[in-house]
């Protein structure tokens, strides 16, 4: 099949010189460079372990994918068009906000655990652009479900519920990275390094705050339960990683992210 989606490999993260201290905002903006397609100047040259601790930062940057999601669906609706579409709508933008990262990766994982028969040649399929035909399938599934769990909801509700599915969908990040060695050496996975502790606390804490924040006042009875559907997600596809490859690597991560994402917005549609 022809190439539809963005190559992974692309997306290289700068190897620092040591020594160079960073501050904070130096490490949220790297995160929203990197999650993104936003144009923001960075600190050149970057600290030692930059791109490690960027990933306590990527609930907030999925906090503001959601909320650009959830300002089109709210438009959309406003427009009067059907919940499906503006469900769509709200999907594509924020897929035009991250190029489709995560989308890329899910289709690559799919397309190498579906046709790969050792790990070698998993990865070997991982790592080629075309899109086959598990790929395309985990697409079409991973749209259509997470769609049709947003039509179902609210024009507030779905706001809501994309800001929190944004951000808890990316907390988990940094402990996979933490908890899982990288597949390859020279993979996206093993440029980010490996997070400290308390990275991988930070991620846990700004992901759960802004979820609170944002279910708290439309669907408070999911807040709870899509915490918990958030971290089984990641856990079971970082488990599915460590059969299928014994590591992480960066199409795991937007895998994981896609399954956490689409959990937390079955779990918000299912007890609105």
């Amino acid at each position: 099949m022809p190439d539809v989606m963005p190559d992974t490999t692309a997306r290289t993260i700068p190897q620092p010189p040591r020594g160079i201290p960073l501050r904070w905002a130096d490490d949220a903006a790297l995160a929203l460079v990197f999650l993104t397609r936003v144009p923001l100047p960075l600190t050149i040259p970057l600290a030692e372990g930059a791109a490690a601790r960027a990933m306590g930062w990527f609930p907030l940057v999925g906090a503001l994918v959601g909320l650009a999601g959830g300002a089109v669906f709210a438009l959309a609706s406003a427009l009067n068009l059907p919940p499906l579409v503006a469900a769509l709508l709200a999907l594509a933008a924020t897929v035009r906000l991250t190029g489709g990262l995560h989308e890329d990766g899910a289709a690559d994982v799919a397309d190498g655990f579906g046709g790969g028969r050792d790990i070698a040649r998993k990865l070997e399929i991982m790592r080629d652009s075309r899109v086959g035909s598990y790929g395309v399938l985990a697409l079409v599934f991973s749209v259509t479900i997470r769609a049709a769990a947003l039509a179902a909801l609210t024009a507030p509700m779905a706001v809501a519920a994309l800001v929190a599915a944004g951000a808890l969908s990316r907390c988990g990040l940094a402990a996979m990275a933490w908890g899982l060695t990288p597949a390859r050496r020279d993979g996206l996975g093993a440029a980010q390094g490996k997070p400290a502790p308390a990275t991988v606390l930070l991620a846990a804490v700004l992901g759960i705050a802004v979820a609170a924040a944002a279910l708290t006042t439309t669907v408070l009875p999911a807040l709870l339960p899509s915490i918990l559907a958030a971290a089984v997600a990641v856990w079971l596809v970082a488990a599915l990683a460590r059969r299928q490859l014994g590591g992480h690597t960066g199409d795991v991560f937007g895998t994981a992210q896609q399954v956490a994402e689409t959990a937390v917005l079955l779990t918000v549609a299912a007890l609105r």
